[in-house]
């Protein structure tokens, strides 16, 4: 379990991949001199297992299923959003967040006038998740909703979050990570009167 605020921006090493699988290999931050091999932490928005370390770097195996659902499988980002896990007694200062990415997203629109507010493209399938001042995960980070026009969802990005995530590089075209608000996923689910297993 995560709660969306960033803690670090990471650095991509290098990367493998053996026609199905991928391993990255990432730049550890300073601090983590505690990391531990098994520790799920939270990479742009995606919960990866730490598969094996040393004293400057870290590696995780991405499976066809993160790929197929993140953007990791269609491009390899050069710097990401790092979290990670909640642990007892931490603040909560986000929202509930599982590192697991329900769909890609498309940067539509990026408006500099006032603030940075970005719109995304969303699958329709996804209209009964997407709620003005409703949660959402981009990338990782946890935000609130501004704006909803059909499948095209807002937010805005105060100078703190341009500053310590990558958020602020996107551009229109750039793919994004999202996972929808996970009580809002459980009420979807109890209304539709099945189990969502999979679709």
């Amino acid at each position: 379990m995560f709660t969306g605020i960033i803690t670090d921006v990471g650095n991509v090493l290098d990367s493998k991949t053996d026609g199905k699988s991928l391993a990255i290999r990432f730049k550890k931050p300073i601090s983590w001199n505690n990391l531990e091999l098994g520790e799920s932490v939270n990479t742009d928005g995606v919960c990866l297992t730490v598969a094996s370390q040393n004293l400057t770097s870290y590696v995780c195996q991405l499976m066809p299923e993160t790929l197929k659902k993140t953007n990791f499988g269609v491009e390899i980002p050069t710097k990401v959003n790092l979290e990670r896990a909640l642990r007892i007694g931490d603040r909560l200062g986000g929202h509930f967040v599982q590192g697991h990415t329900d769909d890609i997203g498309q940067v539509v629109r990026v408006d500099k006038a006032k603030s940075r507010d970005i719109y995304i493209q969303f699958l329709p399938k996804y209209l009964d998740l997407v709620v003005y001042k409703g949660s959402i995960v981009i990338n990782g980070v946890a935000l609130t909703i501004t704006e909803v026009k059909g499948s095209v969802l807002g937010v805005s990005l105060v100078p703190y979050t341009l500053e310590h995530t990558t958020l602020g590089s996107l551009n229109v075209g750039s793919n994004v990570n999202l996972e929808f608000d996970l009580i809002g996923k459980y009420i979807a689910a109890n209304l539709k009167g099945k189990d969502n297993a999979g679709s």
